[in-house]
């Protein structure tokens, strides 16, 4: 039987990929955002930065500060780095969320499981860098190789968690080929990419890439729905006959692009502590925005919730790039 013998998150944000003196690149968009979303309501630049005027969140917008924080996390990305290739899993369960690249709006399932035989992690495309807001090229550089790298997929335990789901009554959505455009074949998305270079170095260990759709209404899952789906996820990898060593991973989040560190130190606290009624009683309003990828770590505490690992936060970090709170925290964790 499948064993699943490590688990780990990683925000993936842009900051992560950007030079602390860059990180202010995508202030200017902050500032011309007229809806942030912050604890329920949605707030333009002036009003976020006059509601949390007493945080005194310039101090922690300091370069030195942003040093600080940013070579904290390149230090607990190595450390996962390290303990991913220690652990040598024979399979990586990663759950992540689509931000419109798979899926568009003629079609955006709220659950997906990919079953073909492999991945592919497309290379950089040097004209739709050209085409990209300040900021965000960085981070689409650091999200894609040089050239296209194709990643296995172990199609039969992505069936069983399909069969498994259908069973637990989750009508969840199934893919087992790329979608294309245009351009040809569109390369699985960021929240698979980021950690297959940044965490794996590219080394091709099979993936089972699980997307859930966190950003988009009106058919975003609840945070109870998202821990009952990885519960069933973990149901099949546990009953799945593969004789293999599965790690589960995820991707993204903490709160952002304004940051929370109340939700944030509620939800990870929540977690650790497997206090299901905190994550279940959160309001679906506060996982908004990038703010929405937290529900990819509560899917994956689901999975992880029938097992003996302990969740152990390495870090929390609040990385600030303008005085109104907007930026990224981050968030690195091991299940061990």
């Amino acid at each position: 039987m499948a064993e699943i013998v490590y688990g780990f998150g990683s925000s993936h944000g842009p900051l992560l990929s950007t030079a602390p003196e860059k990180w202010d690149l995508r202030a200017q968009a902050d500032m011309e955002n007229p809806a942030h979303p912050f604890r329920g309501e949605f707030y333009n630049y002036e009003e976020l930065k006059e509601l949390r005027k007493d945080e005194n969140l310039g101090a922690q917008n300091q370069l030195s500060v942003r040093e600080g924080r940013h070579a904290r996390n390149q230090k607990h990305m190595d450390a996962l780095a390290e303990k991913v290739a220690e652990v040598d899993p024979d399979i990586i369960v990663v759950v992540g969320d689509d931000q419109h690249e798979w899926f568009q709006d003629d079609i955006q399932p709220t659950f997906t499981v990919f079953h073909g035989d492999e991945v592919i992690n497309t290379a950089l495309d040097q004209e739709k860098v050209k085409t990209m807001q300040p900021g965000l090229a960085i981070s689409m550089r650091a999200n894609h190789p040089d050239v296209d790298h194709a990643y296995p997929v172990p199609s039969a335990l992505s069936r069983a968690i399909i069969e498994q789901a259908i069973e637990d009554e989750f009508d969840i959505a199934t893919s087992s080929e790329h979608p294309t455009n245009e351009k040809g074949l569109i390369g699985v998305g960021h929240a698979v990419g980021f950690i297959y270079r940044r965490i794996l170095h590219d080394k091709p260990v099979p993936v089972v890439p699980i997307l859930l759709n966190t950003f988009f209404p009106p058919n975003q899952p609840t945070p109870r729905r998202c821990y009952k789906f990885g519960q069933s996820i973990g149901r099949a990898i546990q009953g799945w006959n593969g004789d293999k060593k599965v790690a589960i991973c995820a991707s993204g989040g903490i709160s952002h692009f304004v940051i929370d560190e109340d939700f944030d130190n509620r939800m990870l606290k929540a977690m650790i502590e497997r206090d299901e009624d905190a994550i279940f009683n959160e309001p679906n309003a506060m996982f908004r925005s990038g703010t929405s990828e937290t529900k990819n770590w509560i899917t994956v505490a689901g999975i992880l919730s029938q097992t003996s690992l302990e969740m152990d936060l390495l870090d929390y970090v609040p990385c600030y790039r303008t005085e109104a709170g907007t930026g990224n925290a981050m968030a690195f964790a091991t299940w061990t």
